[in-house]
């Protein structure tokens, strides 16, 4: 198509586009081992936006999303408990009705992958012997697998968004530290050169803004595709 558009520019992985993980404390999952384990510390990682703790358990360093109210020497239960509290991390059928979780798990043993933002939380709201059923912060249900591990609680850092960046520089650097680019210019506002919607003639492009169905990655811009189309 002969324009070198952004997409294609960081399909080539160059400095301007990437995430400085350098900086990242290390990936916030779940490991194997069960027992009781006790926090060590709290810690801010900019690849999350959500606070990190840093846990013990035997003689394994576990980091996991932190949870509103835990602090450290705090002991958590990981895979069996008595007696259920914010930070314990248990399978989704041991679980009572009702009640929060986060760091919800897509399938045993994967560490977890939903409901990690800071903030946010999930409800369980039904159980069968094949399958949890979960509200979602979308407020979506989904099943899970009932071997399905979670965390007890809701993720800390829930006043993140009410905070304000201020000025514009703030929310670069925000977006920066994970391999973003701000400010973000719109493929109508370019020339043609330099994109397939710019140009003087940009309001009338004479070509839909949905990308076409078998397009190369190259070419996949503008809208989404949607599945279908016209009234339900």
């Amino acid at each position: 198509m002969g324009k070198r558009i952004i997409s294609q520019r960081r399909g080539r992985g160059t400095s301007p586009y990437k995430s400085m993980s350098f900086r990242f404390k290390g990936k916030a999952k779940y490991q194997t081992s069960e027992g009781i384990g006790v926090i060590k510390d709290i810690v801010n990682c900019p690849g999350h936006s959500a606070p990190l703790v840093k846990v013990k358990l035997n003689d394994q360093k576990w980091t996991l999303i932190a949870g509103e109210g835990l602090h450290v020497g705090q002991q958590i239960s990981i895979g069996a408990s008595t007696q259920l509290k914010t930070g314990d991390v248990m399978a989704l059928k041991d679980l009572p009705l009702g009640a929060m979780v986060y760091n919800l798990e897509s399938r045993p043993g994967d560490g977890g992958k939903f409901v990690r933002a800071s903030g946010t939380f999930a409800k369980i709201v039904s159980k069968t012997s094949d399958f949890v059923t979960v509200k979602l912060p979308s407020k979506n249900s989904k099943k899970f697998h009932p071997l399905c591990r979670a965390t007890m609680g809701r993720v800390a850092g829930s006043g993140r968004v009410d905070k304000p960046l201020v000025k514009a520089g703030n929310r670069h650097y925000k977006i920066r530290a994970r391999g973003g680019i701000y400010p973000k210019t719109s493929g109508v506002a370019m020339n043609a050169v330099d994109h397939p919607y710019g140009g003087s003639s940009s309001s009338h492009k004479g070509q839909p803004t949905v990308a076409p169905k078998n397009a190369p990655p190259g070419r996949k811009v503008g809208k989404i595709r949607p599945r279908r189309t016209g009234k339900r």
